[in-house]
């Protein structure tokens, strides 16, 4: 049995290996003996394009000169949204270019050692970007959310005298080509609008925020360095195997040291093979939050490369952690670590005041203190990836993540046909390629709430389903449905059944005794067709904070709480048979588009948006430390809350 899940670990990880499509690896920056890190984040200058077409930057190649000398400017932090910043009601809601401007001091060293190669690094854009260095185009980028790079160390050397002015274009347009899909709809009766008005529509219940919401960074590597690592792990009894394969460019016989190092600063297991497996005896696993005593342990791999040319030689040192641990699934149960793992956790949004989908620290840290006192052992990172910072502290807390791709709003024929599933495609492989070694990634999402009962939706979502597995056999698919189980055309081919449901909200409104009835229905009607464990992946009611009522009304603290009362006796009736999770929607308020069904965003939070609780948050947490109790696996210290 043991040879037995060696082979399968290592036939899968030859599969996962051989998927990787993309020509080049996406490592996170990190500073080390050989590589260096400049945060560009700060104030850059910025320029909404407001010409009628959208297109003036270009047509007047802002890009060839400072910006300001195009112009006028204002500045601009990034990381952030630029909606919030001013208070300039036409750029709240602008649609179209915007442009970002910095100048950089580049260390003297960088420049005068050719070995180094210098690379520019955004985090995200929303959607689509266009980078300049010095009035030269080195790259662009479809998309956002995810990463994008380029070397740009000859271009800052044709001359050291002058500053490294950097240009970011950034395009927040959504088409039926582009995830999220969306439709810029034209307003052309002069009688009613402006001349050359338009708004862009979509299909999702979010804010469009944009502009570049992660850092830009500088970072450099030596000429020869490691491109990327794979790593997939697996345990026998108590020996953790890590399979690894290190990627390297700009050498063709480098020689390689790979060393995974425990908490304590020992070495392990140690190899000088490219790729191979580590044995690591009396293996410590990766638990999640609240189902060990010492959840989220994570190794440290040291990757070594020495390599030379006729002129140089180069050193290069990347150091990746590592969590060993297994995810399986069967019809009934999810399994970390072949033992049964139960969901009870949040949905979330990269939203908060200001700085919109920005990367802020304090709330970042924040909300996992608030995730950990309600004892969310999960989340799942609706309806778009997030940054990699926070999965690199799920990956420490133990906090288990569904990571979703921005397949929201996918409502619309049109977005079915072969452009869209391209790019889907391709951000399924920049996704995969980014968050593939993080342990607390268990599972990809490749879709919310898509228009299953479309003709196209079949082949769609069976190739893009299909095209996941191959990228990373190792982790089950999903994708997130509604209710309606008759309609679905994507279920046959996930590993796990996502669901929505809003009863007695968006269905029967007010009446809250339906809800019993009406979600065992749903229950049974998917796991009789699918065979497959569900998570009911949200459920909810909006509340304005401080409104009350008894008997409970819609939008009242007690109407929430009621709600998820009547939904948790459920889920325990059916968590005893093929029912894995349960994720609130939402974690905390957050903002949408102006529209006569929401007042100032959306009230589905069980914290406000300024992250205040509200009754059902304390509901929330009862239940949670309970869960985590029943499990038996914890020690004393760990139990339910006093104050519960």
């Amino acid at each position: 049995m043991s040879q037995w899940r060696l082979l399968r670990a290592l036939c899968l990880f030859s599969l996962f290996d051989a998927a990787c499509l993309l020509d080049t690896g996406m490592l996170f920056p990190r500073e080390s003996s050989s590589r260096e890190v400049k945060d560009l984040s700060g104030l850059w200058n910025f320029r909404a394009d407001k010409s009628p077409n959208r297109n003036q930057g270009f047509a007047k190649a802002w890009y060839s000169s400072r910006l300001a000398e195009t112009g006028p400017v204002i500045d601009m932090p990034i990381p952030a949204s630029y909606n919030d910043i001013t208070q300039d009601s036409t750029l709240r809601d602008f649609i179209g270019w915007v442009w970002y401007e910095r100048e950089v001091v580049v260390p003297v060293h960088w420049i005068a050692n050719e070995g180094i190669r210098v690379v520019l690094r955004v985090g995200s854009a929303h959607y689509y970007a266009i980078v300049w260095v010095n009035g030269v185009k080195v790259t662009e980028h479809e998309g956002g959310h995810l990463p994008f790079e380029a070397e740009i160390g000859s271009l800052i050397r044709k001359d050291p005298s002058v500053p490294c002015r950097i240009t970011i274009a950034v395009n927040n347009t959504l088409t039926l080509q582009t995830l999220p899909p969306g439709i810029i709809e034209h307003m052309d009766d002069p009688r009613m609008y402006p001349d050359g008005y338009f708004v862009q529509n979509t299909y999702f219940d979010f804010f469009n925020y944009a502009g570049i919401h992660r850092p830009v960074l500088l970072y450099t590597t030596p000429k020869a360095y490691v491109d990327d690592i794979t790593v997939v792990t697996d345990f026998l009894d108590n020996t953790g195997l890590v399979m690894y394969k290190v990627k390297v460019q700009g050498a063709a016989t480098p020689t390689l040291k790979v060393t995974l190092i425990d908490n304590d600063g020992h070495s392990v297991a140690s190899s000088s093979m490219p790729s191979g497996v580590l044995k690591v005896a009396d293996v410590k696993l990766w638990w999640p939050y609240l189902m060990h005593v010492n959840p989220g342990y994570l190794y440290s791999m040291e990757v070594r490369l020495v390599a030379a040319d006729e002129a140089s030689k180069y050193e290069d040192v990347y150091t990746l952690p590592v969590g060993i641990r297994t995810v399986n699934v069967t019809s009934t149960q999810f399994l970390i670590n072949n033992k049964p793992f139960y969901f009870h956790g949040v949905n979330k949004h990269e939203d908060s005041d200001i700085r919109g989908k920005g990367l802020d620290w304090p709330l970042i840290v924040k909300d996992f203190n608030l995730m950990k006192w309600l004892g969310a052992n999960s989340f799942r990172t609706s309806h778009y990836p997030y940054a990699e910072e926070i999965l690199q502290m799920c990956d420490r807390h133990g906090i288990v993540v569904i990571d979703e791709c921005p397949g929201v709003g996918i409502k619309d024929i049109r977005s079915f046909k072969n452009a869209s599933l391209n790019h889907h495609l391709v951000v399924m492989e920049e996704l995969i390629r980014r968050d593939k070694n993080h342990p607390s990634v268990v599972m990809w999402s490749v879709a919310n709430e898509p228009a299953a009962e479309l003709p196209p939706a079949e082949y769609y979502f069976q190739t893009v389903i299909k095209h996941t597995k191959v990228l990373d056999p190792t982790r089950p698919v999903t994708y997130v449905t509604d209710s309606n189980y008759a309609r679905d055309k994507g279920a046959p081919f996930v590993d796990v059944i996502c669901v929505n449901s809003y009863f007695s909200w968006y269905h029967d409104p007010g009446h809250l005794e339906v809800i019993p009835i009406q979600l065992n229905t749903q229950f049974e009607n998917w796991h009789t067709k699918y065979q497959k464990p569900i998570i009911q992946s949200e459920y909810g009611a909006d509340v304005v904070p401080g409104l009350h009522s008894d008997p409970p009304l819609m939008f009242t603290e007690e109407y929430q709480k009621v709600v998820l009362q009547n939904y948790h006796n459920v889920f325990d009736q059916k968590r005893k048979q093929f029912v894995i999770g349960e994720l609130i929607w939402n974690f905390a308020d957050f903002m949408t588009a102006q529209g006569i069904v929401r007042v100032v965003g959306n009230k589905k939070g069980v914290f406000t948006r300024q992250r205040q609780p509200k009754a059902a948050a304390f509901l929330l947490r009862e239940r949670y430390w309970k869960l985590a109790n029943e499990t038996g696996r914890l020690p004393p210290w760990t139990k339910l809350p006093c104050s519960l």
